[in-house]
């Protein structure tokens, strides 16, 4: 039995977009569900690659559990360890992709989604992170494969995921209509995605329809916690409709929320 049939799956928002959206990816969930050794017992007929992989989950459960706990390098150690015992753990490969992505080392963590999509060929979440890691990485046309195969793996239960992802990623790469068609099918799926919401938002002040804008980015703000983004173009909304009080607000909780950015982004607030 994989890891993941166990419930250890969670949607992780990581790498962010140069736009008010997010990418979403999986990873296993070390937070819902406690691993317990006794579900693959080893007995005494078992064969050493056998005993390999139980001996490789066992592993993955503790570096879970370490990661629950912010210890980084014990859960590094765990998962190589598991990695090393059952070569083929899509589990471990994910693992180690977060842990690296949490590192700042990004091209190690795409090689590590990528290996766990090539071993999960009709696994959504390992095809939706690998998409997701590619379009974050400058490769948003190549993404949109991956995504479309997630979006028709059996079984996936956050369709809604990939398809705010593709639709994010479209729109990176001009194609309007395409990503408009992904998003508003995740969110008849989920009508509180944030990232199909804030994508939905640009694609409206993209094409100068402000109050649909306003509408989408103000269920944006309401889905999820704010980030920089997501302010930056409800301010850039409200200047188009000439509402400069609302504007205002939102630069004050720009600043006030994220200071580092707030300063550059209030300038761009101004421009017509």
């Amino acid at each position: 039995m994989r890891l993941r049939d166990a419930g250890l799956i969670l949607l992780l928002t990581a790498t962010a977009l140069p736009a008010c959206s997010r990418l979403t990816f999986v990873k296993p969930d070390y937070s819902k569900t406690e691993y317990k050794q006794t579900q693959d017992p080893v007995v005494a007929h078992d064969n050493a690659a056998v005993k390999e992989r139980i001996a490789a989950r066992e592993r993955i459960g503790l570096a879970t559990h370490r990661l629950q706990s912010g210890d980084w390098d014990s859960a590094e150690r765990e998962a190589r360890a598991a990695l090393k015992q059952d070569p083929q753990s899509i589990d471990a490969n994910t693992l180690l992709a977060v842990i690296e992505n949490h590192r700042g080392r990004s091209a190690q963590a795409g090689a590590y989604y990528k290996r766990a999509a090539e071993l999960a060929p009709t696994g959504g979440p390992e095809l939706n992170n690998y998409g997701a890691w590619l379009c974050g990485n400058g490769q948003a046309a190549e993404s949109l494969g991956w995504f479309d195969r997630a979006i028709a793996a059996p079984n996936y239960a956050r369709v809604d995921s990939a398809l705010a992802n593709a639709g994010s990623c479209a729109a990176q790469v001009g194609q309007s209509d395409r990503a408009e068609r992904y998003l508003r099918q995740a969110m008849q799926r989920d009508p509180k995605n944030s990232v199909a919401l804030g994508a939905m938002a640009e694609l409206a002040y993209a094409r100068g329809d402000y109050f649909e804008a306003r509408a989408f980015s103000e269920r944006r703000l309401g889905s999820a916690p704010a980030n920089a983004s997501a302010l930056l173009l409800a301010s850039q909304i409200e200047n188009k409709l000439g509402d400069r009080a609302a504007a205002d607000r939102y630069v004050r909780r720009l600043k006030q929320e994220f200071p580092k950015a707030g300063a550059a982004n209030a300038v761009e607030t101004r421009q017509p």
